[in-house]
């Protein structure tokens, strides 16, 4: 690398001698060994595959922060590659997850080598994307993945002790050895120069490599694998670039191509082979064969509930009907046993509802976007649905189905009695038979309400608006079904504990109970934003 530091990789040639086109890997997870099958199947079609070990992981030296060191580590080592005697000067990037951070990393300043990417489930800004949606932290990615990555084996059961830690800043302290960088993640709160260095930081424009994205509506990166392709289509200085981002969006979570996630089985056709698409896109852009990528949809999305693929052209989807559906009730919503319940129409003279939040109970996370210390992907929501700290509001059983694909808003007409706390939305279809099965959720933490850059803390009982980003979804809400949203204030582990104090981030020892007001009258009429589509 550029500071003397050297990364070491695995390179699988073919038996023959000459140049040919390169896959390229990059991972903190460890290489795969002289027999891997992937290897095996490129060099035979005639490709080289390198795949290195991150900076300090593995057999590479140096120090393992992550995040940091993969922008320059990345064109580095395209620029190495681009040069070796065996390879022609053209690569192709591959792999998921952090390996698709990878990619991301460098694609706004990516080698000349580079002709296209293909991230799974990835990321690409690590403050938005990972650690502070709507300004709560990500506890259970963050810290659970990081716990993993720094050297320290947990069960399940001694890592879900280890998210109740207090301080939060001192996360990283509880263990032996300590992890010092999961406290830097609580430490730098704000959108710094910490974070602004671990991430692409908007420059869609300098992004000029054909991407095809792949990622899952129950994956932690949902959102994102869906605006980055958006962004660059809409920004990127090279017509070649705009033209060629691609989306495949099934009914995943974090493990993709897969029929069963969590509760729900989306039939044979939600099963895709990633080998295959990843073959086809490396033949087409490194060896100019035509396998149909050049036909392909620019969003190929699985549509739940129907169970089928579609492709679109772009996102959102310009014939979207952005409908609100109204709380309503009679101040008594709290659980499924409430007399909430959601509607087409305004409320007019409405009493609110309320509850008190305890953070010392949190409402637990129950499926969903999660990765690590918590189920993630569509269960049955009945858990959630008995407590009186959850809200609930549900439509009456539909007379036609409604189809549901882009983005989902909740916008929260609330007050508390303390001077910050968060609000929680979850989106959920439940069926003829009373299973709620959970799409979407979201998260504000109320003193980032006006903005992550504009801190503002609560006057107790005042009203406030609250806009909460639910993320995305694709899902037809059948026949006799019923769209329901929960509205809570806590969503644990997936999101750290709101200590309802206003004190500075991290620092609580003490966790204080907040009484909650939620407001659906002619005034203040909150309301669900769904992106419905008509069929």
């Amino acid at each position: 690398m550029r500071d003397g530091t050297a990364l070491a990789a695995n390179v699988y040639r073919p038996k023959q001698e000459g140049r040919f086109p390169a896959v390229l890997l990059r991972t903190p997870y460890g290489k795969p060994g002289a027999d891997w099958g992937d290897a095996r199947k490129y060099t035979s079609a005639g490709y080289v595959i390198v795949v290195q070990d991150c900076r300090g992981r593995g057999k590479s030296s140096g120090t393992w922060d992550p995040f940091a060191s993969e922008p320059n580590d990345g064109f580095d080592t395209q620029e190495w590659l681009g040069r070796q005697a065996w390879c022609n000067g053209e690569i192709g990037t591959a792999g998921g997850s952090y390996g698709g951070w990878t990619q991301w990393a460098s694609a706004a300043g990516a080698s000349k080598h580079v002709k296209c990417m293909m991230p799974v489930v990835p990321f690409a800004d690590v403050f938005h994307d990972l650690a502070y949606p709507g300004g709560a932290f990500q506890l259970s990615l963050l810290m659970g993945w990081g716990v993993a990555v720094g050297g320290v084996p947990l069960k399940p059961e001694q890592l879900e002790r280890a998210f109740l830690h207090l301080p939060l800043r001192s996360f990283g302290n509880q263990f032996t050895p300590k992890v010092p960088f999961l406290n830097d993640w609580i430490t730098h709160s704000t959108y710094d120069d910490y974070w602004k260095q671990r991430g692409i930081a908007q420059r869609y424009r300098d992004v000029t490599v054909p991407i095809l994205n792949v990622g899952g509506w129950y994956d932690i990166f949902s959102k994102t694998t869906l605006d980055l392709c958006t962004e660059v289509r809409a920004h990127s200085r090279d017509r070649l670039a705009r033209r060629n981002q691609f989306v495949v969006m099934g009914p995943w979570a974090h493990g993709v191509g897969v029929q069963k996630v969590g509760d729900v089985d989306f039939g044979p056709d939600a099963k895709r082979s990633m080998g295959d698409l990843q073959f086809q896109w490396m033949e087409y852009w490194l060896k100019g064969h035509e396998t149909g990528v050049q036909n392909w949809p620019a969003y190929q999305l699985f549509v739940m509930g129907e169970n089928r693929w579609r492709g679109e052209n772009e996102w959102p989807l310009q014939r979207t009907r952005y409908t609100p559906y109204y709380l309503r009730g009679q101040g008594h919503a709290n659980s499924v046993r409430g007399d909430g319940f959601l509607s087409l129409d305004k409320p007019s003279d409405e009493p609110p509802d309320n509850y008190v939040s305890d953070p010392n109970q949190p409402v637990p996370t129950k499926g969903g976007n999660n990765l690590v210390g918590a189920p993630a992907g569509p269960y049955d929501q009945a858990e959630v649905e008995r407590r009186d700290d959850v809200l609930i509001y549900t439509t009456t059983p539909l007379e036609q189905p409604v189809e549901v694909t882009g983005p989902v808003r909740m916008i929260l007409h609330a007050a508390s009695d303390a001077p910050d706390t968060d609000f929680t939305a979850k989106l959920v279809d439940v069926f003829p038979d009373g299973k709620a099965i959970n799409l979407c959720d979201g998260i504000i933490r109320a003193r980032f309400r006006n903005g992550l850059d504009k801190p503002t803390f609560l006057e107790p009982g005042k009203p406030s608006r609250f806009e909460i980003d639910l993320w995305v979804t694709s899902n037809q809400f059948r026949r006799g079904h019923r769209i329901r949203v929960e509205i809570a204030s806590s969503n644990f582990p997936r999101f750290d504990r709101n200590p309802n104090t206003g004190a500075e981030f991290g620092s609580d020892l003490v966790l204080k109970p907040a009484k909650q007001t939620v407001w659906h009258d002619g005034m203040r009429p909150s309301h669900l934003v769904l992106p419905v589509i008509p069929r």
